[in-house]
Order: C-alpha cells, then structure tokens, then sequence
C-alpha cells in the first residue's frame, strides 16, 4: 500500500537528472520540475559553502547542489513538518545527510528561532510562491496552494537573505518573469551585482520564467544574459535544455 501523509496526500518516489536524484514527493499539488532543477544548475562552485535553501520543499535545489559538489554543506528550511520530514529523508535516501541539515521554520520570524547564524551563508537559492493571494484562483491541493501563493510577500524573503548571507555572499532567485520589476526593486537594498537570465518556453515566445542572481554589498552594474530556450519547435527540449535536466551541463549566471 503506497504511503500517505495527512496534509499531502499519497506519496511517489521520482527521480530527477537521469536518475541520480532520488525524491520522495507527493504525487499531487505542488511538485519539482524545471525550475529547481535550472536553479540548481545556475549555483556556481562554492566550496564547502555552506548553501541555505530557502523554501526548499522535498529538497530538490539543495539536494541537486549538494549531489554536484561533493564538499558543499547544505541547509534545506521548509515550514511545513511534512515537507520537511520528506526533505530529510531524501537527503538520507540519496547519501546526504552528513552534509545536509534540515530546518523547519518560517522566514518570517527571527533567525535566531530557527538556530540559523546571521550573516553566516555564503549562498541562498529560493524558488518563492509566485502569486499573491487575491492574484488567482487557489489550486484545490493544499500542497499546490501553500507552494504558489505569496503569503508573506517577496520582501520578506529577501530580507531573509539579506540578514543570513555573508559579506558578498550570493542569492539565486527562480521566478516568473513577471515578477522582475518586483525584485528588482527588492534587491536595490542591499544588493548588486544583479544578473538576469530570461527562460522562454519556445524561442519565439515571451519569457515564461527568469533566473536572477545579486551579490550582497556590490555595487557592481546589472546584466542580461542571453536567454535559455526550453523547447525546440518540433518538440522536445533543446539540446541544452535537455543536458541540463540530465544533470550533464550548468547554466552559469555572470560572476560577481
């Protein structure tokens, strides 16, 4: 009999860049996909680290991270227990746990609750909800709505990353690409070095998402990437689309 948990629902095991992320997730609502795999294929080389996942779900950014370079310290926080609990079994389900920590907790209250350092990270990745809560219809999964619904507002999040991030530390941000005015005018505070990466389902169509990164402390100018394209016209993925979700290319974002 597949597990269940109360508030997700049935439980299905996926796996993710050609089969060497294993993911225990459920199997309706909210799931991982395209986005945390490009953003974690945007995280530059950062040593031992360590990364914060902010949001992190199942663990999918963290842990794909985490599967690419061997010495980095990862800590995936999550505010809902079950996600969380799931998170932490991915990390022992794929030979982790030694290098990933688990937090459960709310960025909106003070780090110190969370026993998280400020200043303390040199990289954030964050995949927020998308859309306010009066913007759309909430999906009927509970899972699905807490994931895409900007409860907190954006603010609060990079708040977050400014407080937890060391000195020229870096944050990466998947959104939708109608969200850049937003986050722009987020990170003028405190950040530069901002670097802006247009994802287009089909090369002839508008941007559907962006990967953005910002530098704590620099003052550096921003930039525009050249855009990644994800389908190809007669279908399937591009080819760097396609070496991308097979884990076998990165997408990286300019250097700070």
């Amino acid at each position: 009999m597949a597990e269940a948990l109360p508030g997700l629902g049935e439980i299905g095991e996926d796996r993710l860049l050609d089969g060497q992320l294993v993911l225990r997730q459920p199997r309706k609502g909210h799931r991982a996909g395209s986005d945390a795999v490009l953003l974690a294929a945007s995280l530059p080389e950062l040593g031992e680290g360590p990364l914060l996942d902010i949001g992190a779900g199942v663990g999918t950014i963290g842990l794909a991270a985490a599967l690419a370079r061997p010495a980095l310290r990862v800590v995936l926080l999550e505010r809902d227990p079950e996600l969380a609990g799931l998170a932490a079994g991915n990390a022992r389900l794929n030979g982790l746990s030694e290098r990933v920590a688990v937090v459960t907790g709310d960025i909106a209250g003070p780090a110190a609750a969370l026993g998280l350092v400020p200043a303390s990270f040199a990289c954030v990745a964050m995949n927020p909800p998308f859309y306010p809560p009066r913007a759309h219809r909430a999906s009927p999964v509970p899972n699905r709505a807490a994931a895409h619904r900007e409860e907190a507002g954006l603010e609060l999040w990079l708040r977050a990353a400014r407080r937890l991030l060391k000195p020229r530390g870096r944050l990466f941000i998947v959104h939708r690409a109608e969200a850049l005015p937003e986050l722009l005018a987020g990170l003028a505070t405190g950040f530069g070095a901002v670097a802006i990466r247009p994802i287009h389902a089909q090369a002839d169509q508008p941007a559907i998402r962006i990967l953005v990164t910002a530098t704590l402390g620099s003052k550096k100018p921003a930039a525009l990437l050249p855009a990644l394209v994800l389908h190809a016209p007669e279908g399937g993925f591009t080819p760097e689309a396609e070496a991308l979700h097979r884990g076998r290319a990165r997408l990286p974002m300019a250097e700070a």
